[in-house]
């Protein structure tokens, strides 16, 4: 408070102000004259394909970066905001084993200004960029350094593991032993935790421990093998889990969920595929709109496009994909519906966004209500896991055994 001010303000004219007026200028004098802000949150999710660091804040964060080399490093100066002791702690939080980034360097750059120098271990391709509130989360800052020359998946895969034997002359083409891929597609991830049981359980976390326990049951297949979208707690948006899944000419896409709905009675496994024309019911339009609302949570670039989330209708060449997609849905709904009961007794239709690869036949498998404390229960329980693993993979195999896939040469 200025002396002018305290001045011309008598003990009872003080008072008169109110305890909200003090409270008032407590916190304009706490945010600084110039109207700065604290940093309430960082976050860092290093990952194979890209690191992401998420700064939060309770106002806009005003920034500005530049890249350099010799040596690579990325300046990040953030205007109006306090060095605090969240931003403090940044440093500490990057892990010798990132892929990316060698370390971090953060404080006072000149009055008003926080500066952040990322360290890099490499050629980074960063997109920058700012997120308004949604869900629990404040305004956002992220930080996404991709490697300027991208993964290749499919390059990733081959280099992994051996090829199959070339088909010999007269060998009948109907019965060709080739390896088959599948896309296991764990949801959410990183910044987009998923459904929230009552118990605290992030849903991330039960569906990636579910398709880790069902890559093994696949693996030990000889003709089969996987490729996970994520296999860790980051974020890939829903249009990079369907590319990637394109780029290693994925046979199958099995996507796995643990849903939530606003009645907490809910139960159940529930199968879905992409639909052509609308919901099959209510609530399938409910959970993939919010299952589509991923990328709104974790965090997407929106001026990096996506062909494949931009796709609104099916077109002709879909269709026998549409139908491989549903024989597949009854294959595994009938295999969980041995071992859980089922929300519905048949697969369930909506448009999720990350089923529409155009050419390949896929699958949503919602394996529980995460929403209902019983089954939140049996979700964290590993032998629950184990069951739920085994019935999407019988039904993966049933699948294959009653459609045995064609020839790929890329592949092959």
């Amino acid at each position: 408070m200025s002396e002018k001010l305290a001045s011309g303000l008598s003990r009872r004219g003080l008072l008169k102000l109110g305890a909200a007026s003090l409270t008032l200028l407590v916190t304009r004098t706490a945010a600084g004259a110039i109207g700065r802000s604290s940093v309430m949150a960082v976050r860092v999710w290093p990952a194979p394909d890209y690191t992401r660091i998420t700064l939060e804040d309770s106002q806009p964060l005003i920034f500005s970066y530049q890249q350099l080399s010799n040596p690579a490093r990325l300046l990040v100066d953030l205007e109006g905001v306090e060095f605090n002791s969240v931003l403090a702690k940044l440093p500490g939080r990057i892990s010798a084993a990132d892929p990316y980034i060698k370390q971090i360097r953060a404080g006072r750059n000149r009055p008003g200004v926080v500066r952040l120098v990322v360290d890099l271990k490499g050629k980074v391709k960063p997109q920058v960029f700012t997120l308004k509130p949604v869900g629990e989360y404040g305004y956002r800052l992220v930080l996404d350094l991709y490697p300027a020359d991208p993964i290749d998946p499919l390059m990733a895969l081959l280099q992994k593991q051996p090829k199959l034997p070339q088909q010999q002359p007269g060998e009948n083409p109907g019965e060709i032993a080739r390896m088959v891929t599948i896309m296991l597609d764990p949801g959410h991830g990183g910044e987009d935790p998923g459904a929230t049981g009552q118990a605290g359980t992030h849903e991330k976390n039960v569906v990636l421990s579910i398709a880790r326990r069902l890559r093994k049951r696949i693996e030990a297949e000889p003709n089969m093998r996987t490729v996970m979208t994520r296999d860790g707690d980051y974020f890939i948006p829903l249009g990079q889990r369907v590319e990637k899944a394109r780029r290693v000419q994925a046979d199958l896409f099995v996507s796995v969920h643990a849903d939530a709905f606003t009645n907490r009675t809910a139960h159940g496994s529930s199968v879905f595929v992409l639909s052509e024309h609308g919901a099959s019911s209510a609530a399938a339009r409910w959970l993939a709109r919010r299952e589509n609302a991923s990328d709104l949570i974790g965090g997407v670039d929106l001026k990096v496009k996506d062909p494949y989330l931009a796709r609104t209708l099916l077109d002709l060449s879909q269709t026998a994909t549409s139908n491989d997609s549903m024989k597949l849905g009854r294959d595994v709904l009938g295999q969980l519906g041995d071992v859980n009961p089922l929300h519905q007794g048949r697969v369930e239709e909506a448009a999720f966004a990350v089923l529409k690869a155009p050419d390949i036949p896929s699958i949503l498998v919602e394996t529980d209500f995460i929403s209902n404390p019983e089954e939140e229960r049996r979700l964290n329980d590993d032998a629950y896991q184990d069951v739920i693993a085994d019935a999407i993979f019988k039904g993966v195999k049933n699948y294959f055994a009653k459609n045995p896939p064609l020839a790929k040469s890329t592949l092959s």
